[in-house]
Parts: structure tokens; C-alpha cells; sequence
């Protein structure tokens, strides 16, 4: 069964007032609020999930098909995550001299990021670590990265470029 599979029928309950399905809700999509959060708002990535989750709590009534949840799930917590992290973070960009993609870098075993991987992301500018996880992480394009991020797909692209320099340049430090 597809995730989307089991939270559909939670996403109904929930909709229609059940504080049960709506916790077990939240549940569910917890590990995956985290994971985005923890890539994209590093040094706050409690307050990101929190913010995310509070987020999905208050705005879940609003969405109509319960089969995009967790598509719904993500354009929510990618706006959360970044909104903490430009809120609490002093951005600093990395500097100008970092050789390998993203997903190159990740370990072999699982899907968490490399203590490595996760500081030199916590060093780039909030725009470029967001394009950059959405890009490399979640494996989405130019032009669905521009419409849940709310950018042209030009600066979508250009902030890709950026990001992808600056993270090359860290890395062979």
C-alpha cells in the first residue's frame, strides 16, 4: 500500500473533526516533516517540524483531494522549514571555492545525510539549501521546485546553479 494509500482515509477523518485520526495523522507524517525540516532549517529543525505540523493541523480542512496529502504535506513544510530558518538563522553564504552532487554523497545504507553533508548544508544560504534538498533529496524539477517554493523557474534554476557551486566548493575544502 502507498503512503498516500493509508492517509487517505485518515485525511477524511480527520477532516471531518476526528481528534484520533488527525493525531494519528501527525504521526505518520512526522518523520517526513523531519527529515525535510532537518535539511532545510538545520539549527532549528524543532522549531521547523513544530512550525510544519502546526501548519498541516490548522490548513488540512482546506485541502480537497486526500490522495496529494503528502504533496500537500511537503509545499507546507518546505514553506514552514524555509520561514524558520531565514527567521532564527544569520545566512551567511558558503564560501566561493567547494566537487560532487548531493546524492553522490549520501551514505549507501539509508536515506539520512552524512554529518558532512548536513553542516555543509547548514552553511549555505536558506534559498539554496531549499532548492537544493527539493532538487537532489525529493528529486523534483525546475518548474514544480518554482510553483511550491512560489519563485520563476529562471531563479529556481540560477539558485539550483548557486547552490550546487557553493556545496562543490565546501566539499573539496
Amino acid at each position: 500500500m502507498r503512503p498516500w494509500d493509508a492517509a487517505a482515509p485518515l485525511v477524511r477523518a480527520a477532516q471531518r473533526g476526528d481528534a484520533l485520526a488527525m493525531d494519528d495523522l501527525l504521526k505518520l507524517v512526522t518523520p517526513y516533516v523531519t527529515r525535510l525540516c532537518t535539511s532545510i532549517a538545520p539549527r532549528d529543525t524543532a522549531d521547523a517540524v513544530q512550525e510544519s505540523l502546526l501548519a498541516v493541523f490548522r490548513g488540512l480542512r482546506g485541502l480537497r483531494d486526500p490522495q496529494a496529502f503528502y504533496g500537500w504535506v511537503r509545499a507546507v513544510t518546505v514553506r514552514e522549514a524555509a520561514r524558520v530558518a531565514r527567521r532564527t538563522a544569520s545566512e551567511t553564504p558558503a564560501e566561493p571555492q567547494e566537487i560532487a552532487r548531493l546524492r553522490d554523497l549520501l551514505p549507501h545504507a539509508g536515506s539520512e545525510l552524512t554529518t558532512e553533508v548536513r553542516d555543509l548544508l547548514a552553511r549555505l544560504p536558506v534559498q539554496h539549501r531549499t532548492v537544493l534538498v527539493l532538487r537532489e533529496l525529493e528529486g523534483l524539477d525546475e518548474r514544480t521546485m518554482a510553483a511550491l517554493i512560489g519563485v520563476p523557474e529562471g531563479t529556481v534554476k540560477s539558485r539550483l546553479s548557486r547552490a550546487r557551486s557553493s556545496f562543490r566548493k565546501a566539499w573539496t575544502r
